[in-house]
């Protein structure tokens, strides 16, 4: 529920030699259309394929789905826009090896995730970038960051030597990706999943003993905390926030942190109840629960059913019949004071637009939570209208409060320039895109 832009056509490659001769047919022509590349296109909640801007011609590189090589030895798959984070995932069944995935849909693009800067269950997908086949704005291709060759591809160094350009082509209308090299994580010998319980009256407290294990390395990955709204939008049940904690190691290890965990929620006082996957599994009906799980492991198979929940429809539908869904996402500080005015400031929105958020905790390190704010609406005209107005004033009160948003949606890319925090580096970034595509043949995106 987007306003639709003005779109003149689209193309759909199926070649990266296809690509490079559209960019080239483009880059022929002074004052024309831009192009606008998605991957598989599906960018729920923040606008799924609809360009930032009018008057565009959107290139489709879901045809590119080639998974060009797997090095499970190495720990590297490299794979083109159109490969899914299910198909990667399932490759990698049973190796040692598995991918950091998100809990999106098993059918989103894993390489249109990682440039967009999204978040995985184990870490940033950033640090699971090592490299990019880019095509620019005259039709040359390259290769940047650390890329595999030969029998003897060694150590893989995203920086490289000299000044990095890997970052450039992230969130970025410099180039067109057509392709990755995406780094595997070590699969653990031993996996383990806590749920936690807390009140909304312990939030604070809870929030700082969590970040304390964090910060004394008892959690593996990304810690998640789910509020009300958000496990029952998920298909969850409860009456409380709801943490879900990975541990993983050795048998041994696992165990021993299990032991410690468990002893340092009970001398909290702060935890209403603490379950282990293994001596409590979730019940069937729980289906946050259950993906979560799977997905710490790398395992995206059962995100259907949440996509299903949140939004009535498979991933193909999402887009024609699907519920209404916006996305919010601020970085916010790992620290109890931050997470509760948040939780004001959600609730102010829901006090001043009648839209009530939900939120989902991504701690991504002792310091930085991802905050996932979520807006359900039903898909008419005046709830779709009522639900921008609330992700409009969120956008303002969080960043009044200092909360400002990693990832922007297709109606407020206009925010890249009120929340840089230096003028400057604006102009030296549109200098590199006058310099790199006088013709603006790639058509400024969601931070251009």
């Amino acid at each position: 529920m987007f306003r639709p832009r003005d779109i003149y056509g689209v193309v759909r490659p199926r070649t990266v030699t296809e690509v490079r001769a559209i960019v080239r047919a483009f880059a022929q022509v002074e004052g024309g259309p831009g192009l606008q590349a998605v991957s598989t296109g599906r960018n729920w909640g923040l606008g799924s394929r609809e360009p930032a801007r009018d008057e565009v011609v959107t290139l489709e590189l879901d045809a590119l789905d080639t998974v060009r090589d797997l090095d499970v030895e190495g720990g590297w798959a490299i794979v083109e826009p159109g490969v899914t984070q299910l198909r990667l995932a399932e490759l990698l069944t049973g190796t040692d090896r598995m991918l950091n995935v998100t809990a999106s849909s098993g059918h989103t693009s894993v390489l249109g995730n990682m440039i967009d800067r999204g978040v995985g269950l184990r870490r940033q997908r950033t640090l699971d970038l090592a490299g990019l086949e880019v095509v620019l704005p005259d039709g040359e291709l390259i290769r940047v960051g650390w890329w595999p060759h030969g029998d003897r591809p060694g150590a893989v160094n995203p920086q490289g030597l000299g000044p990095s350009p890997l970052a450039l082509f992230t969130q970025s209308d410099l180039g067109i990706v057509t392709a990755g090299v995406v780094r595997l994580l070590p699969r653990p010998e031993a996996q383990r999943v806590l749920r936690l319980g807390f009140g909304r009256d312990r939030l604070p407290e809870a929030i700082d003993e969590l970040r304390r294990w964090t910060a004394q390395g008892l959690v593996s990955g990304v810690l998640k905390v789910y509020d009300t709204v958000s496990t029952r939008s998920y298909g969850g049940h409860g009456d409380e926030y709801v943490t879900h904690l990975c541990v993983d190691g050795t048998e041994r290890s696992v165990e021993a942190l299990t032991r410690v965990i468990e002893e340092e929620a009970a001398r909290s006082g702060l935890f209403t109840r603490v379950l282990r996957s293994d001596e409590q599994p979730p019940a069937p009906d729980d289906l946050v629960a259950r993906a979560v799980e799977r997905l710490y492991a790398g395992d995206p198979s059962r995100n259907e059913t949440m996509l299903r929940s949140a939004v009535g429809q498979e991933a193909d539908q999402v887009d024609a019949k699907g519920g209404g869904w916006l996305f919010f996402l601020p970085l916010i500080p790992f620290t109890g004071s931050a997470v509760a005015r948040s939780q004001d400031l959600l609730a102010q929105v829901h006090a001043e637009t009648g839209v009530q958020p939900g939120s989902t905790i991504n701690a991504l390190d002792p310091d930085v939570i991802d905050l996932v704010v979520s807006f359900r609406f039903p898909r008419t005209e005046s709830d779709a209208a009522r639900a921008h107005r609330a992700l409009d004033r969120t956008y303002e009160l969080f960043a009044e409060a200092g909360f400002h948003p990693y990832r922007l949606d297709s109606e407020h890319h206009q925010w890249v320039d009120r929340l840089d925090a230096d003028p400057a580096a604006r102009a030296f970034v549109r200098r590199l895109k006058q310099t790199l595509d006088p013709r603006q043949v790639i058509a400024p995106g969601r931070y251009a």
